[in-house]
């Protein structure tokens, strides 16, 4: 914790031209903290859900701070600290992102600058501000795009970060491209697991990139995402060789004044390749997509009802082959979940969420919660509540 704090203040420090009033009178400081109860009736979900009496080891602890140096500058950093079931701990926190913004250009028509340090990854509607409850539509994002037991691959970056912002009379562009070294960790490593060894990856230059239309104020929302995430794999067991991520996510949404409507579609390839053993060597396309209704009623009270579909493997989608080949459940392929669930704001800064999920398959299953996939079930339910203070 003190490491991300000296490497905060030092770059608050370093920018040519600031003062401290001038830091002063722009700083800002927000956090947000939350604490779920997970019960489900068959497989794991952060923690030992399925035991009696349900997991409590799903925490987040937030706190962002933010300040302007000047009037074309934008100092903006998160430290991040999150029990999410085994793998995971509470006491060690991370900087979740950590940013020099300078903006070139700024008009009444355009916006251009530059980001450089820590950004998170634009994907998605929601990956920017996803460890923020009040930001998700629900208690768990949908699992099929927005993965949690992977979610270093797409997370965040140490780079560079270009964007520029159109605002035209029917709406607002903008358009995002990044490159740097992804951040990854031991998650994305234990779910690349063979012959019980955990391989080791180090992230290379990747790239990320997003354009998105806002028109008519927000009303109906259009993006398109890519990214090309490139690591070495280090497999211990069939040698070193190439690891790379690349996903591309369709999002739209349509706003109205009590109700929204989203869908995100996402198409992933996955390829291991330079390995000395054949076997390893693969390229597997997997795609998803969700369907998402949210309605706002009572002024403090919303609804989310959502369907969200995974498949591993387009070629093998049943997962029978996978099965076949001795490699596992078929079930550990796909995943449909069905969500429901309730938010209410009790306050400006409190939120209490209740969500249930009917799932069929366990494409999306954390595996350190659940170390014997043989032993998983493919049809499982799961109550999550939570609650959250933000400030």
């Amino acid at each position: 914790m003190a490491r991300i704090g000296l490497m905060i203040t030092l770059a608050l420090g370093l920018v040519p031209g600031a003062s401290a009033s001038e830091i002063a009178d722009t700083f800002q400081m927000h956090g947000f903290m939350s604490q779920a109860l997970i019960v489900s009736d068959h497989n794991d979900f952060f923690g030992p859900s399925s035991e009696e009496g349900g997991s409590l080891e799903y925490t987040e602890l937030g706190l962002n701070v933010s300040t302007r140096p000047s009037q074309n500058m934008l100092l903006a950093a998160q430290v991040l600290a999150r029990k999410a079931g085994q793998g995971s701990s509470i006491t060690d926190p991370e900087l979740d992102y950590g940013v020099l913004d300078y903006q070139l250009l700024a008009d009444g028509n355009r916006t251009m600058g530059i980001q450089t340090g820590r950004f998170k990854n634009p994907f998605g509607f929601y990956n920017l501000t996803r460890d923020i409850p009040s930001t998700r539509p629900g208690v768990l994002l949908p699992q099929s795009i927005y993965f949690d037991r992977t979610r270093s691959v797409g997370l965040s970056s140490d780079g560079l970060l270009l964007y520029e912002e159109e605002r035209l009379s029917s709406g607002t562009l903008r358009f995002q491209a990044g490159v740097g070294k992804p951040r990854l960790n031991s998650d994305a490593e234990y779910t690349l697991m063979t012959a019980g060894k955990q391989p080791s990856l180090d992230g290379r230059t990747s790239w990320i990139g997003q354009v998105r239309y806002e028109h008519a104020g927000g009303r109906f929302i259009a993006a398109l995402s890519a990214a090309w995430v490139n690591a070495d794999l280090d497999t211990r067991m069939a040698g070193s060789g190439d690891f790379s991520f690349q996903p591309w996510i369709l999002s739209l949404q349509y706003n109205r004044e009590h109700w929204s409507l989203t869908a995100e579609y996402a198409r992933r390839r996955l390829e291991l390749d330079h390995f000395d053993r054949d076997g390893m060597n693969s390229n597997v396309t997997g795609e998803s997509w969700y369907l998402q209704y949210t309605y706002r009623f009572l002024d403090n009270w919303q609804w989310l009802l959502r369907y969200d579909a995974l498949i591993s493997n387009r070629d093998d989608p049943s997962g029978r082959t996978y099965e076949a080949a001795g490699l596992g459940p078929a079930h550990s392929r796909f995943a449909r979940d069905i969500t429901t669930g309730l938010r209410w704001r009790i306050s400006s800064g409190w939120l209490l969420e209740a969500e249930w999920h009917h799932v069929d398959g366990t494409g999306w299953l954390p595996l350190r919660d659940n170390l014997e996939r043989d032993d998983t079930d493919r049809y499982w339910n799961m109550l999550l509540l939570q609650t959250s203070f933000l400030f």
